[in-house]
């Protein structure tokens, strides 16, 4: 079951639409490094395996809506994203094992086009270090 699904209002569609326009997905070279190296794992190690999976479903629904990840405060987004690749907002997805993707959007080139643009897919302890969590 899908926990990060959002409630149904009285007309039975949910808060968020379904996109109307295209959704282009693209991965940043950090990201697809990691897809790369679970992609190879895969056939080995379920772990990675699972986490693929999941990723390829979560991509699938943010295709569907570019809205579907929780967005995070743009005061809270790495210096490092905004430097890298001029995001301006950021959005989270949860993965199996405490894995995270994070996603930013944008126009695209081809003017009625949006591109959900994969930033980085990383473990909990790399997401908490990136946004400066501490452990307790």
């Amino acid at each position: 079951m899908d926990t990060e699904r959002q409630p149904e209002n009285a007309q039975g569609t949910t808060g968020r639409n379904r996109n109307v326009v295209p959704v282009k997905v693209l991965f940043s070279p950090d990201a697809n490094e990691v897809y790369l190296r679970l992609n190879r794992e895969s056939g080995r190690l379920k772990a990675s395996k699972s986490l693929l999976r999941a990723i390829d479903n979560k991509i699938e629904l943010v295709r569907q809506n570019f809205l579907y990840g929780a967005p995070i405060a743009k005061a809270l987004i790495p210096e490092e994203y905004r430097e890298m690749y001029g995001a301006t907002n950021l959005f989270h997805v949860k993965l199996p094992l405490f894995w995270r993707m994070l996603y930013s959007i944008e126009d695209g080139t081809g003017g009625v086009e949006i591109v959900a643009f994969i930033l980085d897919i990383l473990d909990h302890p790399s997401y908490d270090k990136k946004f400066g969590y501490k452990r307790r």
